[in-house]
């Protein structure tokens, strides 16, 4: 018998075994996550302004979610969210009045370690975690990126517009310096915010490449189109919405070159991508949330609800239109399902699997009954189905909280026929607004709701307090 007859056998062996490994391999994540992008500010959801060709793309390739929504109008308890599969509330990152929107450098507070991210759900299936980007969720040594299941963190730990940079290309000496972070080590202080998304996208190929023998979990929080905008020289001054076109145009050829990578080192038919964005667009700083009412730091749709785009070739239908109700908080438990790992289960995770919409599975309708709006800790509207109820709240009495007003009475909105909530249909549909009603009792009983304390009520303290822990202050890093 020949050499090669004699390990024909092992050969064969091997080769299958290889075919078995290849057929259980968890999926690659790429969850892509734009800063301040509108509904309207991409070509997929009509704009005509700013070109973006490889997110036409995407969407002729995959899946448009037109009824994607965010957790709050603004970055850190959004991106809190996003992360836990929770709401704010639930985990203790919803600021109050005096303390501001979101977190600011130095600040004690953050994401609490005790919580769990996708990242730290995916490690126990082997995966490879990196975020590329902004993280936003606490800049102190204990709430980092890499203490929060992160192999890999290239980027800044908060907005961009927290630092000494201004839109103008001046510097301001009353802030501290942006970080630029490899890690837990500041390797740049103000970065030329002009290269940031082409230095971004350069890092997240190359972790793409590094990782390709594993499945991987590649978190890309762009700092764009946050204000101040920022593009490189091939952008800049190009599109017809001024730098926030640019920058947005900027951010279209990074998933461009993502998606190329990816079919060049045949990881195509492996990698599930999503696109999307952590808030509504703020519209005077040149968004478009298209026909939805307000925008960034509001309840009303322009604030939550984001464009979203999913593309996984031969598992999400080409060409398709989600028009079910879905939620950041659901990418946890859907990237969770699909890898075969566990969700947390010694807590409570408000996310849902959200696969059957994704894989355009006949019928499939969405998991959630009700879907809680809240604004610095107030509860401030109710969706479900298609309806959504705004409750009678106190104005917050914070100066960075503008277009708060105290609303005596509830207002009604079918978002079916009104999306740009114009029409109070209450008074038409009493049992309905009874109904979403008693839905809001049910989430102040669970998470709380900051507006009874404004109005001077009893408001019973929830829950979830036990997770929402009171921190130990952190030293703030020498300036």
């Amino acid at each position: 018998m020949s050499t090669l007859a004699s390990h024909l056998p092992l050969i064969v062996f091997a080769a299958l075994a290889l075919s078995a490994s290849a057929a259980t391999r968890p999926p690659n994540f790429i969850l892509i996550n734009c800063d301040d992008l509108g509904c309207g500010d991409i070509g997929p959801f009509g704009s005509t302004r700013i070109k973006t060709p490889h997110l036409d793309r995407m969407a002729a390739e995959g899946m448009k979610l037109v009824d994607f929504h965010v957790t709050a109008g603004m970055c850190t308890p959004s991106r809190a969210s996003l992360m836990t599969g929770c709401y704010p509330k639930r985990v203790g990152m919803h600021l109050g009045a005096g303390g501001g929107w979101v977190l600011f450098p130095g600040n004690a507070r953050g994401l609490h370690t005790d919580e769990r991210t996708i990242a730290e759900v995916l490690k126990p299936r082997g995966y490879a975690t990196a975020l590329i980007g902004k993280w936003h969720l606490g800049d102190q040594p204990e709430f980092l990126p890499t203490r929060q299941g992160f192999d890999v963190f290239f980027g800044i730990p908060f907005s961009n517009d927290m630092g000494q940079m201004t839109n103008q290309g001046r510097t301001r000496t009353n802030a501290p310096p942006t970080p630029l972070m490899r890690g837990s080590e500041v390797i740049e202080l103000e970065p030329d915010q002009r290269q940031l998304t082409r230095r971004y996208t350069g890092e997240a190929i190359r972790f793409i490449e590094a990782s390709r023998a594993q499945p991987f979990f590649l978190y890309f929080a762009h700092s764009m189109p946050h204000w101040p905008q920022f593009a490189s020289d091939d952008f800049a001054g190009k599109s017809r919405q001024g730098r926030y076109g640019d920058s947005v145009e900027e951010i279209d050829w990074s998933t461009g070159q993502i998606l190329a990578r990816l079919k060049a080192l045949d990881l195509d038919a492996d990698t599930f991508v999503l696109f999307t964005s952590d808030n509504g667009g703020p519209i005077p700083r040149g968004a478009s949330n298209g026909p939805l009412r307000a925008g960034k730091g509001t309840t009303w749709e322009g604030g939550f609800r984001v464009p979203c785009l999913a593309r996984w070739p031969g598992k999400i239908p080409a060409g398709s239109v989600c028009r079910e109700l879905a939620v950041t908080m659901d990418v946890l438990p859907t990237f969770a399902k699909l890898a075969g790992a566990e969700v947390p289960a010694d807590r409570i995770i408000d996310g849902k699997d959200i696969w059957p919409l994704l894989a355009g599975q006949p019928g499939a309708k969405t998991p959630h009954e009700a879907f809680f709006h809240y604004h610095l800790g107030q509860l401030q509207a109710v969706r479900s189905g298609d309806w959504k109820l705004i409750l009678p709240h106190a104005a917050w009495p914070d100066a960075s909280a503008p277009n708060q007003v105290t609303l005596k009475q509830p207002e009604l909105y079918n978002l079916a026929a009104d999306i740009g909530e114009s029409k109070d249909v209450a008074a038409q549909h009493p049992d309905v607004a009874q109904r979403l009603m008693r839905l809001a009792e049910q989430c102040r009983e669970d998470l709380g709701d900051d507006s009874l304390k404004l109005a001077g009520k009893h408001c019973r303290e929830p829950g979830h307090v036990k997770r929402a822990r009171t921190l130990t202050p952190v030293p703030p890093r020498p300036k």
